[in-house]
């Protein structure tokens, strides 16, 4: 059996039941129309190359090797479907903004990426993933413009709060929160993360169980 990494941070019973369950790499797709049909509640993970989405994946279902992590900014260039408890589906997106594409590869990835997000009707929801030591850049601001534009909920993460000393981070979630807090899609809460100490991992548990549970009722 593959060794679990540690998740700090509490989560609720109903969280940690959901990520106790097998948590299974189901595919890789060359595009979101190749992605299998599900009738699944599906969550994307979205970020800038080298955000972290990987390794907050590994965090989160508590395996170290169910994403694969790439040392190299943009190499993950395939849409990745992982299952947890044949209940939530994580749909982990390529990088934007990886330099070493060139731009008619970066423009037709965005659109396939943009018909993903806009017509997947089993996607309820997006993680937008910031590395805590960078903030807000110009290809984030334009992501949130995409979810806004498709009414797609998006939670906005801070990766790799580990390496950001506190009074560093506490102006850093500020600034986050104030430029992209209050966008129209977005929740207002940003929930620092880091996957090497688990902190914040249990409050995304949460926020993913209850997806499912939601899901489950309806």
């Amino acid at each position: 059996m593959e060794r679990r990494a540690k998740t700090a941070g509490r989560a609720s019973p109903a969280a940690k039941r959901l990520f106790a369950a097998p948590a299974v790499f189901v595919g890789a797709a060359a595009g979101p129309g190749s992605l299998p049909a599900t009738g699944l509640p599906e969550v994307a993970f979205a970020g800038r190359s080298n955000a972290g989405k990987s390794s907050l994946i590994n965090a989160l279902t508590g395996r170290r090797q169910l994403a694969r992590i790439s040392k190299t900014p943009g190499r993950t260039r395939q849409v990745n479907v992982f299952e947890i408890g044949a209940r939530l589906r994580l749909i982990d997106l390529p990088g934007y903004g990886y330099a070493r594409a060139g731009k008619g590869e970066i423009a037709h990835w965005t659109a396939a990426m943009l018909a993903f997000l806009a017509q997947r009707a089993s996607l309820r929801h997006a993680v937008l993933l910031l590395d805590a030591r960078r903030g807000v850049m110009d290809a984030d601001r334009e992501a949130c413009r995409h979810f806004d534009a498709i009414a797609l909920a998006y939670r906005i993460v801070l990766t790799k709060a580990d390496k950001v000393k506190e009074a560093e981070r506490g102006r850093m979630m500020a600034a986050v929160a104030g430029e992209l807090g209050s966008r129209p899609a977005a929740f207002p809460h940003i929930l620092a993360t880091s996957a090497r100490s688990g902190e914040g991992i249990g409050a995304l548990q949460d926020d993913l169980a209850a997806l499912a549970a939601e899901a489950a009722v309806a």
